[in-house]
């Protein structure tokens, strides 16, 4: 009797501090490859925004992205010639805030190849809208002690 609510109590807490179904899903909706195909501003203008500290809204237009949720690692390959082009290396996390809304946080930590962070930053997005063929991210900034809201629109494309 007593193994038997001891197994109980695990399965409890195994269930209780598991990964939501729905991040789950979530990450099998990720997995592959995508492109980056619109970055827009909640405000009109021009803005010179370096995106996740590294290099212009214009190289990143049409990057490729690979995610890889069974270790949370991802890369995207900035093509522009115009620009410092490669791979960056990330960890990404995918957050449920509200299983009503939908509404998720992702979460970027850039890394080197080998997936080590060399000063631990991070950088936290709304997952808004998210389907087998596309997906949005927004990243809330202060631009004049005011919010500024960027916006990411993703395409899935064909796994090579």
């Amino acid at each position: 009797m007593k193994k038997l609510a001891i197994f109980a109590i695990l399965a409890a807490i195994t269930f209780a501090c598991g990964t939501p179904k729905t991040v789950v899903e979530t990450k099998k909706v990720i997995k592959g490859y995508w492109s980056l195909d619109d970055i827009s501003y909640s405000e009109s203008g021009t803005f010179a925004v370096q995106l996740l500290n590294d290099t212009s809204r214009e190289c990143f237009d049409g990057s490729r992205w690979r995610f890889i949720p069974n270790n949370n690692t991802a890369l995207y390959t900035i093509n522009n010639t115009d620009c410092p082009s490669g791979d960056r290396h990330f960890i990404f996390i995918v957050q449920e805030v509200n299983a009503t809304s939908g509404l998720y946080e992702f979460f970027l930590k850039p890394t080197n190849a080998k997936h080590k962070s060399e000063d631990n930053a991070y950088f936290r997005m709304q997952l808004v809208q998210m389907s087998g063929s596309s997906m949005k991210w927004e990243q809330s900034v202060t631009f004049e002690g005011m919010p500024f809201i960027i916006t990411m629109n993703f395409s899935k494309i064909a796994e090579k």
